[in-house]
């Protein structure tokens, strides 16, 4: 036997360790994809909801919500092919459409209730119950770059609300972007995205409370 016959086996553990990684990886990215296409279906789905009066979008949200059947048994199809303990590991998978689900779960909260969804009620829609750092779960800094994708679609939304007609929308969603603001003031954030996304919220803010005013001088709006 040579040198290198005996060294072989020592580097072959490794090509049958990067194959099998692979193989998880292939088959977590083609259900990370098809997860990808159905929030890709429902962010345009409700995008329908820029023309449409408060009593329509709620039938167009009650639509939308069959939608998460769909999202739900994706994400259990996530969770049987993750191996136990290596969720970090292959999280950036999915880390864009779960943030997409979360702020299109956000924002037919708003609609439908005029509130914040809770991670709770998140984790309940995309049927991803754990909060167990060892299972799959619904990550709290996903949750929260998801939301903050809320204050962009609302301000956009008081705009086309006012080319309705409809100039008391605005106002509530002016008073909910405040508080989210508010809230979010209070978190001492390490994340640079989460860090960015609180910058853009400003903005988001000074354009609501800019329809508003000018609804006001112009006596559409009573004080």
């Amino acid at each position: 036997m040579t040198d290198s016959d005996s060294t072989t086996p020592s580097f072959l553990w490794y090509q049958e360790y990067a194959n099998k990684n692979q193989s998880v990886k292939e088959e977590i990215e083609g259900v990370t994809q098809e997860l990808s296409n159905v929030v890709r279906g429902l962010e345009q789905q409700l995008q329908k909801a820029h023309h449409l009066s408060a009593e329509q979008t709620l039938e167009l949200c009650e639509a939308a919500k069959e939608t998460f059947d769909v999202l739900r048994q994706l994400y259990a199809n996530l969770v049987d092919k993750v191996p136990q303990g290596e969720y970090f590991r292959y999280n950036f998978c999915w880390k864009w459409p779960t943030q997409q689900a979360i702020f299109l779960s956000s924002l037919i909260e708003y609609y439908e209730c005029g509130q914040l969804i809770s991670l709770e009620k998140v984790r309940t829609l995309l049927g991803v119950e754990s909060d167990s750092l060892s299972d799959f779960h619904i990550d709290v800094e996903d949750y929260l770059i998801g939301v903050c994708g809320l204050p962009s679609e609302l301000s956009r939304l008081a705009v086309n609300c006012v080319s309705m007609g409809d100039f008391e929308r605005p106002i509530a969603i002016s008073r909910f972007v405040a508080d989210f603001f508010s809230g979010f003031k209070l978190l001492n954030l390490k994340n640079d995205s989460l860090r960015r996304k609180f910058d853009a919220i400003k903005y988001n803010l000074k354009s609501v409370e800019q329809v508003v005013y000018d609804l006001r001088i112009r006596g559409l709006v009573k004080d």
